[in-house]
């Protein structure tokens, strides 16, 4: 009921929705409708609605290839700073030549590495030691070489942390342990499964919260890089691995201080962390979720990571926070030309839960087929988004078996007024303007099931867009429009339309778009009109125009 009382004020407001002046002379025309695709990706490029995340590396850095990865799908670009920050302002800078070529916001998300935990070294006449089960072994500080009895464990502040009945897996999960007791500096543990282990082999801790912050010295370093020297170029997300609790994600905003516009993403690997409490503090303090589940299946039993990875996507939805799905969702195309149908399966999976986003690693980083991994998700979303199944939960507002709230503010009162009477008048395109990004957001955690044109006057925001869902972001500036206030409204519509056409967001001349704004402009938080148009133009209806003699 709310929302419906939203519509009527705001396409009753006379003032709001003022009229051009009247014209002297006119008459009609057939409209018609100019379709321009010069570089031949519009069709593709523009009408999916899951975003698509590739990672950077050794196979795909180069000018030549992050273009071929942005026109097979590609939305945003993922750059991976374990192995530091600094040689990656090369690729960032091809990234944002394609972004000019083609005249559509592209995304950088920077994912910082975290505290990675490895054990301390074997020696070159014993490079690894095979534990039986039942076996005793210890963990210490010690920095003498491994041997079958012991290693070093190189992190007072996990030694500390372990308790008798922790579990620490070993080397991916490969090899497990169980404390037995704890000392000054050591802990005993019990071999629980015949495995070997080798120098610097990573551990996880799926029972112990470590009580030390997930930014290490090396994060701090390449933050501070990418905040002052990364000369000009911004990244518009930066991910903090390992999150355990929102002090992690205030922390990170705190050392970021205001010196970028850049959002936070969390990356969701540790049990903890997805507690229902946990996950909802998490992800009301940060800007997006990732669900990152190597280390996440690591750390909990594989059969629970399908059910927590849809319980991630509902808290996200409920609070508005774009969520990627990432991990192994291609992962044999690292060397093959082909998935397997388990992965299409998997990746079908994460779009019928309501993800915005999902995300290849390795298999755009270091594959031997990384353009043939994103047009092959590329296919995938556009199969499953095109699918009956699909259309129909979208039609009913049910993707994924979740239905947010009604009209929780005024935004999300009019924004669902939209997509309603979108999915009425089988409209083709949803035209937002926002200025923060935030009615964007919004719309797109309800799954329209088409393709919503947020214009903002912010490059920032506008890039920051391109990981939401059905969003494709274009920047046009209020204040730049030559126009009287009492115009301004309509002069913005003609610009979103010509946006929309140019995108191919709509075909025909009698394609209709519902457009919401906030007016006046510039003011945030503010969303209280809603026009539905046709695509040929606003003096256009039915495929007449109205043209003055």
């Amino acid at each position: 009921m709310r929302a419906q009382l939203y519509v009527v004020a705001a396409l009753g407001s006379v003032h709001a929705l003022r009229a051009p002046p009247t014209r002297h002379r006119t008459a009609l025309r057939a409209a018609t409708l100019p379709l321009e695709d010069p570089r031949g990706i519009g069709d593709a490029r523009y009408r999916k609605g899951v975003k698509q995340v590739s990672t950077l590396g050794p196979a795909s850095a180069t000018r030549d290839m992050i273009e071929k990865l942005f026109v097979a799908g590609t939305d945003v670009f993922r750059l991976n700073l374990s192995h530091g920050a600094a040689d990656k302002l090369e690729a960032a800078r091809h990234i944002r030549e394609v972004e000019s070529k083609y005249g559509h916001p592209v995304a950088i998300l920077a994912d910082l590495q975290g505290p990675k935990h490895r054990v301390g070294m074997f020696s070159d006449e014993l490079p690894k030691v095979f534990l039986e089960k039942g076996q005793k072994y210890r963990f210490d500080l010690d920095e003498a070489p491994g041997t079958t009895e012991r290693v070093q464990l190189p992190h007072p502040e996990v030694l500390s942390a372990l308790k008798e009945g922790d579990a620490i897996l070993l080397d991916d999960g490969k090899l497990r342990v169980e404390v037995t007791g704890t000392g000054d500096g050591y802990v005993d543990t019990v071999v629980a499964n015949d495995a070997a282990l080798s120098s610097r082999k990573g551990f996880n801790l799926p029972d112990t919260v470590v009580p030390t912050s997930a930014m290490t010295p090396k994060d701090i370093e390449d933050l501070e890089f990418l905040m002052e020297g990364f000369e000009g170029v911004s990244v518009d997300w930066i991910a903090l691995s390992f999150v355990q609790r929102p002090e992690d994600m205030l922390e990170l905003k705190k050392r970021i201080n205001e010196r970028s516009n850049a959002k936070v993403l969390a990356k969701l690997e540790k049990p903890q962390a997805v507690e229902p409490a946990m996950l909802r503090a998490i992800t009301d303090v940060c800007d997006g979720i990732m669900v990152a589940r190597g280390d996440l299946g690591v750390e909990m039993p594989p059969e629970d990571v399908p059910i927590v990875q849809k319980e991630i996507i509902e808290e996200c939805r409920r609070q508005g926070k774009p969520v990627i799905v990432a991990t192994q969702m291609l992962e044999s195309m690292i060397d093959s030309p082909a998935p397997t149908r388990a992965e299409c399966s998997d990746v079908a999976t994460a779009i019928f839960d309501g993800c915005d986003a999902i995300m290849l690693s390795g298999e755009s980083a270091a594959g031997k087929y990384p353009e043939e991994s994103v047009r092959m998700q590329q296919r995938l979303v556009r199969r499953v988004e095109a699918s009956t199944r699909h259309r129909e939960l979208v039609r009913m507002g049910n993707i994924g078996g979740y239905e947010p709230p009604h009209g929780e503010t005024d935004t999300d009162a009019v924004v669902e007024a939209a997509a309603n009477l979108a999915r009425s008048l089988d409209a083709k395109c949803l035209l937002v303007f926002t200025r923060t990004g935030s009615s964007a957001r919004r719309l797109a955690r309800l799954k329209p099931g088409l393709p919503i044109l947020a214009v903002t006057p912010s490059v920032d925001v506008a890039r920051s867009l391109a990981l939401s869902a059905y969003v494709y972001p274009a920047v046009l500036d209020p204040t730049a429009v030559d126009a009287e206030r009492a115009n301004l409204f309509f002069k913005m519509l003609e610009a979103g339309l010509d946006v929309a056409r140019r995108k191919h967001l709509v075909r025909d001349p009698t394609d209709r778009i519902v457009c919401t704004a906030g007016l006046p402009f510039n003011v945030e938080g503010c969303a209280n009109a809603i026009r539905v148009v046709e695509a040929a133009g606003l003096d256009c209806w039915g495929g007449q125009c109205i043209w003055e003699g």
